[in-house]
Order: structure tokens, then C-alpha cells, then sequence
């Protein structure tokens, strides 16, 4: 059971799945913007409670300030080992500073980033990194990507997933290409790390709050510390501030548990069951796509008056990244795609979560189908 509240805070109550014959009734609001940030996991809650037990802080030399740092070291541990990670791994307030600290002070002299990236990249990587066109298909230009690798080492910021699309990024084969040319690969996998394999990169960001751990936590995994200007502080020199440690534990616990990346494959068959039903032109469809993430263009009804009427019936989607959809403007990353306006002016977003079943994805198809006819219609 989940508690949901309104924006305002007025009380709606909770949602609840319970199994039917195999298939899920729900009841309360429909909840389907996990890109934007997901619920905490069970075990991620049990592991931040835990920690605020150890309430001195992990730099202290005292007893009280040894058993937090012993409490955070395993939860370092445990992250790595769940990513898969054997180098170093930095904790941060978030993915949005995690791409900071590596756009501002990667050993690299020039800066170039993707068309289609989280906006918090290229505000991390500055006004003088130039961007890398992508396709109409989402994907980065492979003309471009060695035009700009041909100009001398840099460091190249190329997202795992994309936020609004679901669009997966060929980082393996970019990361080779980006270090035979002597540059440095930065990864944004906040919408990939505990769900996808991660790919070979030099930097990753990661961030706790999109894969069912607390929000405020991330970390910055770097291969190579001395590729990174440190600044003293914690962290081995490269983070100030204290440690987050029940946020450290919470991302742990969320990366342990495995929810996201089990539930992968059940996604997967739940998306095209969504795509079945809503007939709707898929953004990014030449692509490979997370399963987690789908964007869809729906003819005939604008994407904000599509939302309005989608919350009064319960169901929350959204129109692309969370950072941006508020205010309603038109979507860098649709631009990039080269998708005409009147579609990008009808695209929706909709993102699945570890426990989502058969019984919202129709409701949110069917929600959507009578909206659309209804608009089509007057």
C-alpha cells in the first residue's frame, strides 16, 4: 500500500494492487511518471531508518563517528557491487551534481555533449561545449560524434537512457571510439543505473530517487580518479559535505533489492501492451528503448489539456522531463528529433515502475483512447 497526496496536499488515499486471477484491480490514482521520480522501495525505507540511527557523522574520529563510517563504507560496497562497478564511486546530492563535478572538472580542454540530453548536462558542462547533433530516430549522429573526436581530446556527455523518450544511447561502441581518440566518455544513466547494464564510460552519474531509493542521493562513479580536479573535503578530496548517510544507505538498499532490474523483461511485454492499445505514433520507435520509458504523440489533443484531464480521472503521466514539463515549453529533445510541432504539442510521456501491472496500463490506454476520441470528436 502506497499513500499518494494531491499537489496541494489534500489527502486522496492509498493504492492498492491486489491479484485477481493473475492480472491486478487497482484502486485510488494510477500513478505511471516513474521517470520523474519513483516511490521508495520497502527496503530502501527499512535502510534509511536504520541509518538515522547513526546519527554522528562519518568523518568524526570517535567511536560514535567509526560505526557510521563503517556503515557507510558497506553501503559503498554494496552500490558497486550491485552496479557491477570495480573502480571508485563518489557520493553526491544527486545525479544533476554528479554531472557537475565531472562536466566542470574532468581533465579534459574541450567539451562536447548530445541533443538530446537531460538539461542539467549541458548546464554542467558550460556555455562553450558544443553539442553533437542527434537523428531523427533520437540517437547521436555518428558523423558527428568523430567530427568532434577528430578535433582533439575532450570530454563527450552522452546519455544511457533518455528521460523524455526512453531512447537507449549505443555507449558501448561510443565509449570505444571516445577513448581511442583520447577523450573521456560522461554518462547520465540516472534513468539507466540499477536497471540496464551500465556501459564502459569514464564518468557515470547515477541518481537514487529514479530507481526507488530516497531523493537528495546520487553518486558519480569515476574509473579513473585522476582524470577528476579534486577539491578537497570528503569524499577522498573530490565531494564537500557532510555524508547523506541515510540517503547512502537507501540508494544501497534500492540497488540491492534488485526490483527494477528484475522487473525489466515484465516491463518490456507491459509497454508493447500499452502500444497495442493506444495506436499512437511512438517517439523515438526506430530505436532501441528502455523498457521503463515510452513517449507517445497523440493526434488531435494537446499534451497539456491530455494531462489536465488524465489527473482529474486519477492517472498521473507527464510531457516529457519533470524539470521542464511544468512550464509547458516546447521539448529540446523533440526539437532535436526533428518531430513537427503539432506532435511534439501532443506528446506524452508515460514511465513504469518496478510493480506496475496489466490493470493500469488499461486504464491509463483506455483513460487516453476516450480522451483523444472525445477531442477528435468536437
Amino acid at each position: 500500500m502506497r499513500w499518494w497526496f494531491e499537489p496541494a496536499g489534500a489527502y486522496i488515499g492509498p493504492v492498492q494492487n491486489e491479484a485477481i486471477g493473475g492480472f491486478s484491480r487497482v484502486t485510488g490514482r494510477i500513478y505511471l511518471d516513474h521517470a520523474a521520480t519513483t516511490p521508495m522501495l520497502p527496503e530502501a525505507r527499512a535502510a534509511v531508518g536504520e541509518a538515522m540511527e547513526r546519527w554522528a557523522n562519518p568523518s568524526s574520529p570517535h567511536a560514535d563517528g567509526r560505526a557510521a563510517r563503517a556503515m557507510l563504507e558497506r553501503a559503498r560496497t554494496h552500490i558497486a557491487d550491485a552496479l557491477g562497478w570495480r573502480h571508485d564511486v563518489v557520493f553526491t546530492s544527486g545525479a544533476s551534481e554528479a554531472l557537475a563535478i565531472a562536466g566542470q572538472r574532468a581533465r579534459a580542454a574541450e567539451r562536447r555533449h548530445g541533443a538530446t540530453e537531460h538539461e542539467a548536462v549541458p548546464a554542467a558542462m558550460g556555455p562553450h561545449s558544443r553539442v553533437l547533433a542527434a537523428g531523427k530516430d533520437g540517437l547521436i549522429d555518428a558523423d558527428a560524434l568523430r567530427a568532434a573526436l577528430g578535433e582533439g581530446p575532450a570530454l563527450i556527455a552522452v546519455q544511457q537512457v533518455n528521460n523524455e523518450t526512453g531512447v537507449l544511447q549505443p555507449l558501448d561502441r561510443i565509449a570505444e571510439e571516445v577513448r581511442a581518440a583520447g577523450s573521456l566518455l560522461l554518462a547520465d544513466c540516472a534513468q539507466g543505473a540499477g536497471k540496464l547494464p551500465l556501459p564502459k564510460a569514464d564518468f557515470i552519474a547515477v541518481s537514487a530517487h529514479k530507481l526507488g531509493g530516497p531523493p537528495g542521493i546520487g553518486a558519480l562513479l569515476v574509473k579513473d580518479l585522476g582524470a577528476l580536479a579534486p577539491t578537497g573535503g570528503q569524499e577522498k578530496g573530490y565531494r564537500r559535505g557532510t555524508h547523506n548517510l541515510p540517503g547512502i544507505a537507501g540508494l544501497a538498499a534500492a540497488l540491492t533489492s534488485r526490483s527494477f532490474a528484475d522487473a525489466m523483461p515484465r516491463l518490456l511485454v507491459l509497454r508493447a501492451r500499452l502500444e497495442a492499445q493506444l495506436g499512437a505514433a511512438i517517439i523515438g520507435a526506430e530505436a532501441p528503448r528502455s523498457p521503463a520509458i515510452g513517449a507517445y504523440a497523440i493526434e488531435g489533443v494537446s499534451s497539456a489539456a491530455l494531462l489536465v484531464q488524465l489527473d482529474l480521472a486519477g492517472l498521473a503521466v507527464s510531457a516529457g522531463s519533470a524539470c521542464s514539463s511544468g512550464s509547458m515549453k516546447r521539448s529540446h529533445v523533440l526539437r532535436a528529433m526533428g518531430v513537427p510541432d503539432d506532435l511534439a504539442a501532443s506528446t506524452i510521456r508515460i514511465s513504469f515502475g518496478p510493480d506496475t501491472g496489466e490493470a493500469e496500463v488499461d486504464a491509463v490506454a483506455a483513460a487516453i483512447t476516450r480522451i483523444a476520441d472525445r477531442a477528435r470528436a468536437a
